[in-house]
């Protein structure tokens, strides 16, 4: 979405004129790998961290202009809801303190926004999903007013000629069906991107595929949405399903949605993942900016190949492969990392980032090929577990099923440190983020952990408005205390009022309430009064 010079292609010529374009830009990156172009020599790390806005009530606040207004950081962008922003910290030689530098400038940047939001009565979060949204902040009129998000909303309604619709269950139930894709701007994620060397590609990809389900357990932050508790990370089911163009039509076709795991391993290099792409997905958007990129490439130059960086775009991949151009000119190929959830703190951000990239940096040689080694079903099977049930996960791994606790602590986390220590980070850094994901997966205690065990202590004495209220009221004091979730004590609740903050009627409501139909006996309603101890009872 981070394109501005956008256009739909809506009837045939537009259509023609952009798939033109995208063959153009495949067959010109092709030459390019062919001819071995890309940047091999140098290893960079870099991250977006999308970021919550609430108010004084604790809900969503859209103050994003506000903020962007008095920021002036061309690194902070919009998101799609009003209540979003995202930061796009530059990229890092990765080495020595490169860790510690994203964390610190990261730091800095956001103190800038809560020192600012603070000044306008609200606050910064860092969640993977905010508790307290609700239908209002689903509105069409909560959508960031920018001309291509409205364009993508109206392209993706179009294709599905229907309401989008969500279905997750886990320990509670969301069924519903809405008409625009702002569901999506409920996720809040922190993405990793990691360069990776041409002739290492294929191989570092089918790795981050595996790596990917016991990564994601270890990181959940997203157990709730809408006041119910479902999937350990939510964001996974909510963003397939927010953004699914597909109708029953396309069902029965069993195309993959847009929002997808992978279908299989890679053999030979990243160009099979643009070909799935063009060749399974339709076409939504497309630059304004025309290039031939098959003519720059013969002219001595660099396409930018905006045509299929544009349509990779609107493939979400959980693991995507990226296209870019470093600063001394020459082209580079990255894997974005984007479902890692977004808090609960930079500390522990930090330390999921550690863990991936030193996964990624330190996979052992047995692991190459993984093609002729590895069951891909059972990998993507192993990623949506991690998704539904988090820590307490059991995953497959080469035939034999391991608790993932166990796989991180006794496989994974030693890789990790490996891959670290093989790109010369500072052994105090690797040691302090390697550390905060031991003893988060030792104490099975991550964001998701602590939020659903203490919003369902909340929910004892309490509406589901005044726990999600008083979970975020708490999220986002611990927060900013610096303090990785794995040491986070119970909240001390008294269940009495002084805990709760009420700014609406809609925070004291009970919607879980008995109701009779207009011809039931009258006997049914003595009967309910006296079991639900009531004196009135609603007729629908």
């Amino acid at each position: 979405m981070g394109h501005q010079l956008i256009t739909s292609t809506k009837n045939e010529d537009q259509k023609k004129a952009f798939t033109q374009s995208l063959l153009n830009d495949i067959h010109a990156f092709e030459q390019m790998l062919n001819s071995n172009l890309f940047e091999n020599d140098c290893i960079r790390i870099g991250a977006e961290q999308e970021l919550v806005i609430v108010g004084k009530d604790w809900m969503p606040f859209a103050g994003y202009q506000y903020l962007l207004n008095e920021a002036k950081d061309p690194d902070f962008t919009t998101e799609l809801g009003r209540f979003n922003l995202e930061i796009n910290l530059p990229p890092f030689q990765f080495e020595k303190s490169a860790l510690r530098e994203m964390e610190n400038l990261l730091a800095l940047k956001l103190k800038k926004l809560r020192s600012i939001a603070q000044k306008n009565d609200s606050e910064i979060l860092l969640t993977g999903i905010l508790p307290t949204i609700h239908w209002d902040h689903l509105k069409f009129d909560w959508m960031t007013p920018n001309p291509r998000y409205e364009e993508l909303n109206n392209l993706m309604k179009s294709k599905r000629a229907s309401n989008f619709e969500i279905d997750i269950r886990g320990l509670d139930e969301l069924k519903a069906a809405h008409p625009n894709i702002l569901f999506e701007a409920c996720n809040t994620s922190f993405q990793v991107h990691l360069q990776i060397p041409q002739d290492k590609f294929a191989e570092r990809y089918n790795w981050a595929q595996l790596i990917a389900g016991p990564v994601l357990a270890a990181s959940c932050n997203s157990p709730l949405l809408m006041s119910k508790r479902l999937w350990s990370e939510t964001r996974i089911a909510l963003f397939q399903q927010s953004i699914d163009t597909r109708n029953s039509n396309y069902l029965k076709r069993e195309i993959e949605p847009r929002v997808s795991f992978g279908r299989k391993w890679i053999k030979e290099s990243v160009l099979e993942l643009y070909q799935e792409n063009v060749a399974h997905y339709n076409l939504l958007i497309a630059p304004k900016k025309k290039e031939n990129s098959v003519t720059t490439l013969e002219n001595g130059g660099i396409p930018k190949l905006p045509a299929l960086c544009i349509h990779n775009g609107t493939v979400y991949s959980w693991n995507r492969a990226c296209y870019g151009i470093s600063d001394n000119g020459k082209p580079h190929l990255r894997i974005e990392n984007r479902y890692l959830p977004a808090g609960p703190t930079i500390i522990d951000e930090m330390a999921n980032a550690a863990f991936w990239l030193g996964l990624m940096m330190g996979m052992p040689n047995k692991y190459k090929r993984l093609f002729e080694k590895g069951d891909f079903d059972s990998t993507r099977q192993n990623f949506y577990r991690a998704a539904q049930f988090g820590i307490d996960a059991t995953m497959k791994w080469f035939n034999k099923t391991i608790p993932v606790q166990k796989l991180i602590l006794d496989q994974l986390l030693p890789m990790a440190k490996e891959g670290l220590d093989q790109m010369n980070i500072d052994i105090e850094d690797s040691e302090r983020y390697l550390k905060v994901i031991e003893e988060r997966v030792k104490t099975k205690q991550t964001g998701s952990k602590w939020t659903q065990k203490n919003f369902t202590l909340l929910l004892e004495k309490s509406t589901k408005f005044e726990a999600t209220t008083s979970i975020t009221r708490a999220l986002t004091k611990k927060c900013w205390s610096d303090e990785p979730v794995h040491t986070w004590e119970k909240l001390e609740v008294d269940l009495g009022d002084d805990h709760k903050h009420f700014y609406t009627v809609r925070h004291l409501m009970k919607t879980d309430i008995v109701t009779l139909q207009e011809d039931d006996i009258l006997d049914l309603a003595i009967n309910l009064m006296v079991w639900k101890n009531i004196r009135y009872v609603m007729v629908e």
